[in-house]
């Protein structure tokens, strides 16, 4: 007898940094000293205040049992409550808000409620490759929409041929962006709004970042538009702006619909957030958010760490207002797969090549900022003193 598994897998490639993670182990297994500047992982700690909180609601005899599917209504609550405060949205917290275990885990799911098998979804290329990968796990097909230097990395929505625009099911937004670290400001944010309504596709913007920001820069939401809500969900993660991405707790916000389908599918594939970290994510969301100045800071100081060493190094490279990357031109004569390698294998320091987040993605690295700022350092000496 022979076992296989579905015939969607081959349709799907590995994860690419998980790829990457064991070429690192190999490597590290000869000996080498790999800084990992790939993976966009928060190396710092959620403020104190959050810790305890998760550590005196684990205490309690009562949160040991299954959670809500919804997530507590004291969570949507507080959740509701910060878009809110944060970006004058009001949301009807048992409609509007779905707690979600991470941002990833919502939008595979909310693609699996929307698509049916040969539906599209139009994904940024580069971005983040769940986007397409959902799509294919969900038995629908990808549409790259690129994003270009020229454009300042947004995506030219009038070149969508028609065809393609109708045939669509989804379209799939990120800005702050992850690879690019381009911002979107509400008058583009309309532009999509519009564009959606027309084709009636239900727009998903992914917004992990808005509060990982710089040089005085405030990340809007897309709900912040008239009238999104009524074609438009909006993910976000406690992971990057709370520093709590082991944590596993994020949101879906907007659409009431959507949010209905999501729960619908959660609700068959998961049992939800463990309550105590629910508590945490509570104390996050409500108490004091000064600490995320001095966060953004510190990333800040990174970010001009290797704004500095990658221009010193003949690399060339803009400063983002906002996430955790920065996106820096592969020399001449370098595929961004041939420079990550040579980097990686002569220097020990990881890059992710940005061909890894779509074919519109060569031509850059990605360097993240998620490590400690003396082995960013550390690393753009060894880049500097490298001479390909």
């Amino acid at each position: 007898m022979t076992l296989r598994p579905a015939h969607r897998l081959d349709r799907i490639p590995p994860y690419v940094f998980a790829a990457l993670a064991a070429r690192i182990r190999a490597l590290e297994a000869q000996g080498m000293d790999v800084i990992r500047l790939d993976i966009g992982s928060p190396d710092l700690p959620p403020a104190n205040f959050i810790i305890e909180a998760l550590a005196a609601a684990a205490q309690r005899p009562d949160v040991h049992g299954y959670p809500s599917y919804t997530g507590t209504p004291a969570l949507r609550q507080a959740i509701a409550a910060y878009y809110g405060r944060r970006y004058g949205v009001s949301l009807h917290p048992d409609h509007e808000v779905l707690p979600l275990i991470g941002s990833k885990e919502g939008i595979v799911n909310l693609t699996v409620a929307w698509l049916d098998a040969g539906d599209l979804a139009l994904v940024p290329d580069p971005g983040y490759p769940v986007y397409q990968m959902a799509a294919l796990i969900a038995g629908g097909d990808a549409y790259s929409v690129p994003l270009r230097a020229e454009n300042d990395f947004l995506p030219d929505l009038d070149a969508i041929p028609v065809e393609v625009a109708q045939r669509a099911r989804l379209l799939w937004l990120n800005y702050p962006n992850n690879p690019t670290g381009a911002t979107a400001d509400l008058a583009f944010f309309e532009k999509a709004v519009a564009f959606v309504r027309h084709y009636e596709i239900l727009l998903c913007h992914d917004a992990p970042y808005c509060d990982v920001t710089f040089d005085g820069y405030r990340a809007p939401s897309l709900l912040s538009v008239p009238g999104a809500r009524d074609v438009a969900i909006e993910f976000n993660s406690l992971s990057k702006s709370h520093n709590m991405a082991g944590w596993r707790v994020g949101m879906a916000v907007g659409n009431p619909t959507a949010i209905k389908a999501l729960t619908l599918i959660k609700s068959n594939a998961d049992s939800g957030i463990f309550t105590a970290i629910q508590e945490a994510a509570i104390a996050a969301l409500t108490g004091d958010q000064s600490w995320l100045q001095a966060r953004n800071a510190i990333y800040q100081a990174r970010r001009d760490l290797v704004l500095a060493g990658l221009a010193a190094a003949g690399i060339q490279v803009e400063a983002p207002k906002a996430g955790l990357y920065v996106w820096a031109h592969v020399p001449s004569g370098f595929t961004a797969a041939d420079f990550a390698t040579l980097l990686l294998e002569k220097t020990g320091v990881s890059l992710t090549p940005g061909s890894a987040f779509g074919a519109h993605g060569e031509g850059f690295v990605r360097v993240s900022l998620g490590m400690e700022t003396e082995r960013i350092r550390e690393a753009m000496g060894r880049v500097g003193a490298f001479r390909w």
